[in-house]
């Protein structure tokens, strides 16, 4: 198969032919493409000395070789296709590899003169090497594009997220038409192991044929959330999630567009209880409400009082404090600055400028959840709800909380408690009292933290809410102690402190 000089393609059969081709089909398969890989397979293919460079002389792959710049550049700029030459007992032979944004130089020498084997040898792997250059460019041209389209869509949510709708409608209407047309929309969340979020993701737009925004969670590494006005995304998402072990769903209430947050809020809930669902499916209940037995008038004539020292500041700054508060309160400080797109200090320096104007400490449990009750109110507002009456007197809180329905609603939620012997009510109520800090209110009654745990963890199921992460659940606990008399009212400037009922 060699003769006297050593080269084994001098006398080179079809099947030998049939070998390397076969060799170099290899490297076109999806796991053996590397141009890398198929420049040292030429390399020892041919037994010679390989490189691949582009026009300004950047190694791309091999080893490089003393090229003269005429011939390199007679090739890149298309004057001529191949070049060949010998000297100082080496052999060169120089082939143009096309490139969708540059053109390569492919360079093989050898001791060896090139036959007609090796010639071919490096012709076709020269064709095979501009296959792998193209199809790279394209992948890394697809991956820019679906990367900047998340990136867009996660704006469009971002917006969405403090009720900018306007612009969020204008961003969305240049790729997806007609996507946040409607007024309404349903939020939904998905989750499943971190690891196939991004594949999630794209099943989870391809099962809503794009009608749908399909963002992943930049606060939770394993949920991806679908913001969809059409009825029909609900099942969809139900189809997929029961295709997949280990995911789950959870689902908003039909809310104004203004109102995203609230919805991603009430998904996040319902996705809590999908969890020990069969289905692994769950939409959030509309169960009874502190703020719906309260006399509409007087709660919107008390949220205009508490919120009045932010009237001053301009629409849009005061907008931004509000949608930031409350997805603030709801969540933590470092998830609300993912979702939003800013910082954590961003956040946090929003939060405290509304308790600076509105004269809270949102270290207190108490003034959290009065401030989330009038946060929730004011968007209501937005959503065309009648305002209040200005020859109305401003109710206090108090009185507000002594209405029988609220007492009535409170003294049933709590009354659950009373089952246990262990008097779960009292180390809920002290942990409420002590800011949610286990320590401190573990001081308080005289037992250790984790006991104080384990009671607040055992009153979340007979409650029906999750207590240890911030959001509606805890706070219509807390309303429910402030109307039984169990907390004393927080001192808000928004809202004078009166006595509590009972």
């Amino acid at each position: 198969m060699t003769d006297d000089d050593g080269d084994r393609w001098t006398q080179a059969s079809a099947g030998e032919r049939s070998t390397w081709a076969q060799e170099l089909l290899e490297h076109l398969r999806p796991a053996g493409r590397d141009v890398r890989r198929v420049v040292d397979w030429l390399a020892g293919t041919v037994r010679a000395a390989v490189s691949l460079q582009d026009a300004a002389g950047t190694l791309v792959a091999g080893t490089r070789l003393p090229l003269g710049e005429a011939p390199v550049a007679d090739i890149t700029f298309g004057r001529i296709a191949s070049a060949a030459w010998e000297g100082e007992g080496r052999h060169l032979r120089l082939v143009k590899v096309g490139h969708p944004s540059r053109t390569c130089v492919l360079a093989v020498s050898r001791d060896a003169p090139f036959d007609r084997s090796a010639s071919d040898v490096v012709t076709h792997t020269a064709q095979v090497i501009e296959l792998l250059l193209t199809a790279r460019e394209s992948t890394a041209a697809g991956h820019r594009l679906r990367r900047a389209t998340a990136d867009l869509r996660l704006a469009i949510l971002q917006l969405l997220m403090v009720e900018d709708t306007v612009a969020a409608r204008r961003v969305a209407a240049g790729l997806w038409p007609g996507l946040l047309d409607a007024d309404t929309a349903c939020v939904y969340v998905v989750e499943s192991d971190p690891g196939r979020r991004d594949r999630l993701a794209e099943e989870c737009l391809n099962a809503t044929q794009e009608e749908a925004l399909v963002v992943r969670c930049p606060a939770m590494d394993g949920h991806v959330i679908v913001v969809s006005p059409r009825e029909a995304t609900a099942g969809e998402l139900r189809s997929l999630v029961g295709r997949h072990p280990d995911t789950f769903l959870g689902g908003s209430a039909r809310q104004s567009l203004a109102r995203t947050a609230t919805a991603y809020g009430q998904a996040v809930s319902a996705l809590a209880v999908a969890r020990f669902r069969t289905d692994k499916t769950a939409v959030y209940a509309e169960r009874t409400h502190p703020e719906r037995l309260i006399d509409p008038g007087a709660l919107r004539s008390w949220t205009a009082q508490l919120l009045r020292p932010l009237d001053a500041l301009p629409h849009h700054t005061r907008a931004e404090l509000l949608a930031t508060t409350r997805l603030g309160l709801e969540f933590t400080a470092v998830s609300a600055a993912k979702v939003l797109g800013v910082s954590r200090n961003t956040v946090r320096a929003r939060m405290e400028r509304v308790e600076t104007m509105l004269g809270a400490d949102f270290d207190d449990l108490t003034a959290r959840a009065v401030v989330h009750l009038a946060l929730h109110t004011q968007i209501n507002l937005l959503d065309g709800q009648a305002g209040t009456d200005p020859g109305a007197a401003t109710p206090h809180l108090a009185d507000l909380l002594a209405a029988p329905a609220v007492r009535a609603w409170a003294q049933d939620l709590l009354g659950r408690l009373d089952r246990d012997t262990r008097n779960l009510r009292r180390t809920l109520r002290t942990w409420i009292a002590a800011g949610g800090n286990a320590e401190r209110a573990a001081q308080a009654l005289g037992v250790h933290a984790q006991t104080v745990r384990e009671h607040v963890r055992s009153a979340e199921p007979v409650l029906e809410r999750q207590l240890l992460a911030s959001g509606t659940d805890l706070y219509e606990v807390v309303l429910a102690h402030l109307a039984v008399g169990g907390l004393e009212q927080p001192v808000l400037t928004g809202a004078p402190r009166t006595v509590p009922p009972g």
